[in-house]
């Protein structure tokens, strides 16, 4: 029925799979042939190098009938799929939706920048790794950013085996189920003014906010638990690396005639429907 009921979406669809396959595939294809025979016209040093699709050539599964069988191309295309959208996707998605409330409120990024400023000094023209630990307003900016406008507004869908009972509710079996991850982020129960994009409210003096929801669940952008993403870490990294730098080394303001709009679009990613237009300038001597 799906297709009957969102033909446009599913053509869509369709679409960005074919051109997904036709990029791809020839990829993989020269991967496999390099692997089995070699290519004296690439440096050789690649062989010592494993890439994900060599994981991904040599993994076995067992069908059905339990007899082993190596991934097809479409198989490995999917894979392959999933592992560059998530990773890169919903980081610029989310990076988008922060440097975009920077710009709606200046004294926030004001503020972000002093504090940049106090840990690495006047002359740094990068900041690096092993200062972010320092900027504690950077982090609360970022987290801010995750609760307010997470990259998905759920986490990947989820069945029982079996029949069971959750918060008074029973799930029969087979059921799908799935967390709304936004509006965790907006519960005025959990959050106070939760419409408000207000970084202090991660800064209360107390322990380290827990993203990962192992002692208590307010929001879950990278979902929680034992299935929470792999790649969590890496990515509030990424985002704390490029959002410092970005600050440190220039001044966002909106373009000329440029209203910030925060209203939504749903592709891969929730991005916003109406892109950022900011006008970057050189910070100069700070």
């Amino acid at each position: 029925m799906t297709w009957i009921l969102l033909r446009s979406r599913w053509n869509e669809l369709y679409e960005m799979k074919k051109k997904q396959k036709d990029l791809l595939v020839p990829l993989i294809r020269k991967r496999k042939e390099f692997l089995t025979q070699g290519d004296m016209n690439v440096d050789q040093t690649s062989k010592l190098v494993t890439s994900y699709v060599d994981t991904l050539l040599t993994m076995e599964l067992l069908d059905d009938d339990n007899t082993k069988r190596k991934l097809n191309e479409d198989e490995i295309v999917s894979a392959c799929s999933e592992f560059l959208n998530a990773g890169t996707d919903t980081t610029s998605t989310a990076l988008e939706w922060i440097m975009a409330n920077l710009v709606k409120y200046p004294d926030i990024q004001t503020k972000l920048f002093r504090e940049i400023k106090e840990v690495v000094g006047d002359d740094k023209v990068e900041i690096e790794e092993n200062d972010l630990s320092k900027m504690s307003y950077l982090k609360a900016v970022v987290l801010e950013g995750l609760r307010r406008h997470p990259p998905a507004h759920f986490v990947l869908p989820h069945a029982v085996t079996q029949e069971i009972e959750l918060g008074g509710y029973t799930i029969p079996k087979n059921a799908i189920i799935n967390f709304t991850v936004a509006q965790m982020g907006l519960d005025p129960e959990v959050w106070e003014d939760p419409m408000e994009f207000r970084p202090e409210r991660f800064m209360s003096g107390q322990e380290e906010f827990d993203i990962t929801g192992s002692h208590e669940i307010k929001m879950m952008p990278f979902g929680a638990g034992r299935r929470i993403c792999p790649g969590y870490n890496l990515a509030m990294l990424h985002l704390e690396y490029y959002v410092a730098n970005l600050v440190w080394n220039y001044e966002w303001t909106a373009a000329d005639g440029y209203e910030v709009d925060f209203s939504e679009k749903q592709e891969f990613t929730i991005v916003m429907k109406h892109p950022l237009h900011a006008i970057i300038s050189p910070r100069g001597t700070k």
